[in-house]
């Protein structure tokens, strides 16, 4: 039996349930998302685009889902504290898929901000996300979007009126933990309406007590001359699958910002899909990766640039040992119309283990003349010689590879514009690389 076909006798099943429970934007996309899912099925090796990672065997056990809505018991802002010095964010927590309620002890979001469940959007500002819901992800496409489309009874939904600057960052903590293994579909709308400003930090942590798999997907409508900061930080553990699927529309003169930082992971596989559709659009992409043991981390980008005039940048850097498993592919796509392009690619990548496996495979696919495009693609080991020198001056051998794998990253993590955030960043890499992170600090919520 085909892994979807579980998923797709649950939705039969299950229709009037995930109805009921939902709201007509998310419910008119449903019967659409279950042909494409039933007619394309799940990401296969076949697929260039998720060529090193398995899809099937993630979804192929039989997982338990929350379709009657059901509230966690636990109280997160009373579990969670913030281990960020100085970063002074807006919090925020997704249990699950259930969008919790905010604390009282937040401060209030500024005038032209909101924050809200999917459902409460419905009610508040039904056209709003009615009018981009669904536009940018494309289950025809994935199946695994399609998947997410069919089953997300909620998600959460964020926008940012014209002109408004929102100076704190919004910091967006994604926790799994339930009494059983569970498939959680995660849903995120963010609308940066022309001249607006966002910094947005998602963090994602789990427990280790039983199996989780997620499914997210992300569609970001990024307005003329706007900026959108979007940081994303995971540690969870060995047990957990997550499939993030980001989706990006960047009008004249915006810029967009993506940060990824693995430090912890079961099996992770980030698909970012980013068009430039406004001339002098600029997205920048970034991402550091740290893996041991068979943990199994894939980035996979593809940047369509389809005006003129617009930039992008692509640094991604990945640390391997023991038997972890690393993939990235980045496609710069450049349309006939997007002359003036400039787009920068690098991928350099250290297997610390002769057991570890990196692939990685830079495209350039142009069709434009007058354009600056250059990427390039690295796999190694530590510089011996860097390491002799460090040994001659007394540094203990473990400390100096230490020292070398911190430094490889640190290009990646100074470019995080929130000096707190980079600050506390290199901190936990350093921790990673010392095998310190071993559980989510700052975190009660999982028995310790």
């Amino acid at each position: 039996m085909r892994a979807e076909q579980q998923y797709l006798e649950l939705f039969d099943k299950e229709r009037d349930t995930l109805f009921r429970h939902s709201c007509d934007t998310l419910n008119a996309r449903r019967d659409t998302a279950r042909r494409d899912l039933d007619t394309r099925g799940f990401p296969t090796y076949h697929d260039e685009r998720c060529k090193y990672t398995d899809v099937a065997s993630a979804f192929a056990p039989d997982y338990g889902l929350n379709l009657s809505r059901i509230v966690p018991s636990v109280d997160p802002y009373a579990a969670y504290r913030c281990q960020v010095p100085n970063l002074s964010t807006s919090l925020y927590f997704v249990v699950n898929d259930c969008v919790m309620p905010p604390s009282g002890t937040n401060a209030p979001l500024p005038d032209g901000v909101t924050l809200c469940s999917m459902l409460e959007a419905a009610r508040r500002c039904p056209d709003l996300l009615d009018a981009h819901y669904g536009r940018l992800a494309d289950t025809a496409a994935d199946g695994i979007t399609a998947l997410n489309t069919m089953i997300a009874q909620d998600g959460l939904f964020i926008h940012v009126a014209a002109g408004v600057k929102c100076a704190r960052p919004i910091q967006i903590v994604n926790v799994s933990a339930a009494q059983i293994d569970l498939l959680s579909t995660r849903r995120v709308l963010i609308i940066v309406e022309p001249g607006a400003e966002l910094s947005l930090l998602f963090c994602d942590h789990s427990d280790d007590r039983h199996s989780y798999v997620t499914t997210q997907v992300v569609e970001t409508f990024v307005g003329h001359d706007a900026r959108l900061n979007l940081y994303s930080i995971e540690e969870t553990h060995s047990g957990n699958k997550r499939f993030s699927h980001l989706y990006a529309d960047q009008k004249d003169n915006s810029r967009l910002t993506l940060g990824s930082i693995t430090l912890m992971a079961g099996l992770t596989r980030n698909r970012t899909d980013i068009r430039l559709t406004g001339q002098g659009a600029e997205a920048c992409a970034y991402g550091c990766v740290v893996a041991d043991g068979k943990e199994h981390v894939d980035n996979n980008l593809l940047v369509e640039h389809a005006a003129e005039g617009c930039t992008s940048d692509l640094l991604y850097k990945y640390v391997l040992d023991g038997r972890a498993v690393g993939a990235f592919a980045g496609h710069i796509l450049v349309r006939q119309d997007a002359q003036h392009t400039v787009s920068n690619e690098t991928n350099a990548n250290l297997c610390a283990s002769p057991d570890a496996r990196m692939y990685t495979r830079p495209i350039l696919e142009i069709y434009a003349d007058d354009v600056k495009c250059n990427h390039g693609s690295t796999i190694g080991r530590l510089d011996e010689q860097a390491l002799f020198y460090m040994r001659q001056r007394g540094i203990e051998e473990a400390e100096a590879r230490l020292l070398l794998q911190h430094a490889f990253v640190n290009d990646v993590i100074r470019r995080v514009e929130l000096e707190p955030l980079r600050d506390r960043l290199s901190h936990l890499v350093e921790m990673r690389f010392r095998g310190l992170l071993r559980r989510c600090e700052g975190c009660t919520m999982c028995p310790q």
